[in-house]
């Protein structure tokens, strides 16, 4: 069996071609500055709108929930997605589900900052990688670097705990692998860390 990732050309599948592919990859990394949003204005947003923080990002998952659950019922999909989302739920709204409920769960800059940025960096990085056909292992190697390389970089930054440096870069790359048919990898990139983060944060004594 060749060690080639066997994939569709998510060109192909996207709509709008290569512009819509670009849109994806550019929204992809522009959820970067979620994090930053939330720490820097989240207060004052919530504030403006008499609403907590949590009220606030959970009107948001809602929103997203509500707006996906529209989407499906007509068939609709934009430019960007995938022309098989028209019939479920799709990445968008994965990842803004998945990335609420990090920082729902765990709002903290230690932990959120590398979580939300292991999908909007690692999973582009990982996909383009497949995209052009590296090898399975050098895929692996290079996100589970990349990834490590970003938990480091919040380690420096923010506070994160050494010993989630050197556990996520694989256990990301782990949770992105698998290929649901229902679930995508926007909500498995975070939600598998995140119950592993969750689970271990009692023990690593950030405040």
């Amino acid at each position: 069996m060749s060690d080639q990732v066997e994939m569709t050309n998510p060109i192909e599948q996207s709509v709008g071609g290569m512009s819509g592919h670009l849109l994806r990859r550019g929204i992809h990394l522009g959820m970067s500055f979620i994090p930053v949003l939330f720490f820097e204005f989240g207060e004052n947003t919530a504030d403006a709108v008499n609403l907590s923080l949590p009220q606030l990002v959970s009107l948001v998952i809602l929103v997203a929930i509500v707006g996906e659950a529209l989407r499906l019922k007509f068939g609709v999909t934009i430019i960007g997605q995938r022309a098989y989302e028209a019939k479920q739920v799709s990445a968008l709204a994965w990842g803004a589900i998945a990335i609420g409920m990090v920082l729902l769960l765990t709002p903290n800059k230690a932990y959120a900052y590398p979580l939300i940025l292991s999908l909007s960096l690692g999973d582009p990085l990982l996909g383009e990688m497949r995209r052009k056909d590296f090898s399975v292992s050098t895929v692996m190697w290079a996100g589970a670097l990349g990834i490590a390389l970003i938990w480091a970089s919040c380690a420096l930054w923010v506070g994160t705990p050494w010993l989630l440096v050197a556990l996520m870069g694989p256990m990301c790359v782990a949770a992105e692998w698998p290929r649901l048919r229902y679930i995508d990898d926007n909500a498995t990139m975070l939600l598998i860390p995140l119950a592993v983060v969750l689970i271990l944060e009692p023990f690593l004594g950030v405040m």
